[in-house]
């Protein structure tokens, strides 16, 4: 970057010596030794303070092996500190940073911020983009820079596809391309993947497709888990044009789900079409540089049932959203003088959304109308920030930043399937209160306005080339989706068709939610030698208070033990750690490296206001990595453990799970450009229940609906293979 300081660049790497190998640039370095391992360090001390010491990333030596073993790129983020994964459909997992998940998490995709079109979120941002086609994770969990966006208090989770090729300088016309294959035997999933570009050294067009499906797999009992098979198609197009340190990039593309089993909810994914436009422009100025961005997004979706809850031979039980995202981002990075820089930046994110059930012809209950259940829904952000970062000596950095974001909801009036009320006469007469649910609605104000405040403040503490101490406090602060605030029916059949959480509990939203804010301080200490190779850990304990968390009151019951909730806010806590380190334990010509990693987390939640425990927090969880690397041979060999989950929600009838551990082993050799990968995940076919899994109610369902039901069982043994070819 051209500054109008011109010593600023040297002087900034000059403090910085101490501390300049960071996050994903790992890899780089690490390939300068014969038989390092191509692995991405989770234990970063970042170049900027945008990206904090508790931050981890994956690059593409990170990526390649985990691609192998699914299909679904939330899953790709497992093993990271503080990463846990909500149970949901098979290419469709929700992420949590400690114990926060779902809306609480900032996702984007190659910068956008994706709001799900779905009252199930059968179609999370992160499964808008193929496992294949990501190129770059960055995970910042708690303590977030306001620069990394808004409207959440989890954290951000950024996630890019690869950038355009371009052919060397005096190369002329440059091509590549790669074809890829995977197969995983629990479940028979399929992937296959094609990429291919063709450039100069000024403009680049490129295509990347690919194809995934699965059917359902079996537990480690051999039983099959029904309602965990799954289809999808992603096509994306991408042009790239650059000239004298600026770059354009326009994505466009489709996403194509024809279906996708959702077991431990009421309905399943039946059609969902993607149709989304990219934009990007990185440009380097004589001031600093500037990053803008646009995207558009639109989304079908249907829900109805599959086969294994009955299917559609008489129509089932169709619903439907349309929603439309679309949104601009703009933030310049500008070096004031050798010590200071500012990053200013400014956002507005639209979605609009329409959520109608079609009358199911000849029921007495689901029709003759047309049920609304969000009718013209409509979110509006507007977020600005700006963000100081100084470094005061070698030893001594600081960041602080405050942020804006002001939140327009709205929607239109509803309507219940029928307005009467009782439904039918005499002895066969139903109670509807859908009925007065809508009349109630509609005769509300339903427009809100939130104006939020964020603010980060960091420090960090450079004592040695081995040892970087970081201490830092957020505010943070999100606003309700469109479903926490206008899901209205109050009914059995209507409630329970929304809802997120895997319980199949019925969810009923609330006008006068009130945004959260979150108030985090933590800790970080990096401990690791002075190249950062032969070893390094990491400690981060948090601290979260939480005011006005949307949690639920019970309303109700429905059949089956299930409940009815109300979405209301209530004060929380939070507070865990997250370890990690890793080592270097051998290594020589002829035996290749060894090296040893590992991870630890914990995390405690718990409602102040009622004292229950606060849904879904994952247990003590530990993964333990032993890897190898000679020549072109990578392998390695994993112990995945999990505690018993004791601390549950009981409002939800949240299900405990007993404690488990998993063995995983992978093998994988390069040759040219020609790469092979054969493993076997559960090695011993272990029989275990996910702890933030939900329930199986696509089991229970089909065994008759008797007793309670149980949570959902892991996936069995299985063995894995690809192949990657590139040319």
């Amino acid at each position: 970057m051209t500054s109008r300081f011109p010593a600023a660049g040297a002087l900034r790497a000059a403090l910085l010596s101490s501390a300049a190998l960071a996050g994903l640039s790992s890899a780089g370095a690490q390939a300068q030794t014969v038989h390092s391992l191509p692995t991405i360090s989770v234990i970063a001390s970042p170049e900027e303070m945008s990206t904090p010491l508790s931050g981890a990333g994956l690059g593409e030596a990170g990526l390649a092996t985990r691609r192998l073993t699914t299909g679904d790129a939330a899953a790709l983020l497992r093993g990271l500190p503080g990463v846990s994964l909500y149970g949901n459909g098979g290419v469709s997992s929700l992420p949590a940073l400690n114990g926060l998940g779902a809306d609480r998490v900032n996702v984007l995709v190659d910068g956008a911020s994706i709001a799900p079109a779905c009252p199930n979120q059968m179609n999370p941002a992160m499964s808008t983009i193929a496992p294949t086609r990501v190129s770059k994770v960055e995970v910042l969990a708690g303590i977030t820079p306001v620069s990394a966006g808004g409207d959440s208090i989890a954290g951000t989770i950024t996630v890019d596809s690869a950038p355009p090729v371009f052919a060397a300088p005096g190369e002329g016309v440059h091509a590549e391309g790669k074809l890829s294959a995977f197969y995983r035997s629990n479940g028979r999933s399929v992937t296959g993947a094609a990429e291919a570009s063709v450039a100069d050294d000024t403009f680049s067009l490129g295509n990347n497709g690919s194809w995934s499906r699965a059917e359902n797999y079996k537990d480690g009992n051999g039983r099959t888990v029904r309602s965990t098979l799954y289809n999808v198609q992603d096509n994306v197009l991408t042009f790239g044009a650059r000239r004298d340190g600026h770059l354009v990039t326009l994505q466009g593309g489709m996403q194509y789900m024809p279906y996708q089993g959702f077991p431990t909810q009421r309905m399943d994914l039946t059609h969902n079409r993607t149709l989304f436009a990219n934009g990007r422009y990185e440009g380097n100025f004589d001031w600093g540089t500037l990053d803008a961005r646009a995207n558009w997004r639109r989304t079908e979706h249907t829900m109805n049932f599959l086969a294994d809850k009955g299917g559609t031979a008489n129509g089932g039980m169709p619903m439907d959203t349309l929603t439309t995202d679309a949104g601009y981002s703009v933030k310049a990075t500008v070096p004031l003088s050798a010590r200071d820089t500012v990053r200013v930046g400014n956002e507005f994110r639209h979605t609009r959304l329409d959520d109608w059930w079609d009358a199911v012809p000849g029921s007495r209950m689901m029709g003759p109308q047309t049920y609304w259940n969000i009718n013209g829904g409509d979110r509006k952000r507007l977020g600005t920030f700006v963000e100081w970062e100084a470094i005061w000596s070698p030893a001594w950095t600081t960041l602080l930043g405050v942020r804006n974001d002001v939140v327009w909801m709205d929607t239109g009036t509803v309507q219940p399937y029928s307005w009467q009320n009782p439904i039918g006469m005499g002895m066969m007469a139903m109670a509807n209160p859908d009925a007065a649910d809508a009349q109630a609605f509609n005769a509300r104000d339903r427009a809100r306005t939130d104006v939020n405040f964020d603010a980060t403040a960091l420090v960090r503490y450079t004592a040695s080339d081995t040892t970087e101490i970081e201490a830092g406090y957020a505010r943070k602060t999100r606003s309700p989706n469109l479903y926490e605030r206008y899901a209205w029916g109050t009914g059995a059949m209507s409630s329970s068709m929304n809802g997120w959480f895997g319980d199949a509990n019925g969810y009923v939203g609330n006008p006068d939610l009130k945004p959260e804010v979150a108030n985090t301080v933590s800790v970080t200490a990096a401990l690791h030698d002075p190249a950062r190779k032969a070893w390094e850990v990491k400690v981060t304990p948090y601290y979260t208070y939480v005011q006005n968390f949307i949690d639920v009151d019970r309303i109700g019951t429905l059949s089956n033990g299930f409940v009815k909730l109300r979405f209301a806010n209530h004060d929380a806590v939070l507070f865990g750690a997250n370890v990690s380190a890793a080592a270097t334990v051998y290594e020589d010509e002829r035996l290749g490296a060894f090296r040893l990693s590992g991870m630890v987390g914990w995390v405690h939640g718990r409602n102040l206001d009622t004292g229950d425990g606060l849904y879904h927090m994952m247990p003590v969880n530990a993964l333990l990595t032993l890897e190898h690397r000679l020549g072109g041979w990578s392998s390695a060999v994993e112990l995945q453990a999990t505690a018993r989950k004791e601390r549950v929600e009981s409002v939800r009838n949240e299900p405990e799970t007993p404690s488990y551990a998993l063995v995983n082993l992978r093998t994988g050799y390069a040759w040219n450009n020609i790469r092979f990968d054969v493993g076997v995940e559960n090695l011993f076919d272990q029989h275990y229940y996910q702890p933030l899994g939900g329930v199986d109610y696509a089991d229970y369902r089909a065994g008759g609906s008797r007793g309670r039901v149980g949570a959902l069982p892991g996936m069995g043994r299985s063995f894995i293979a690809g192949m990657t070819v590139k040319f």
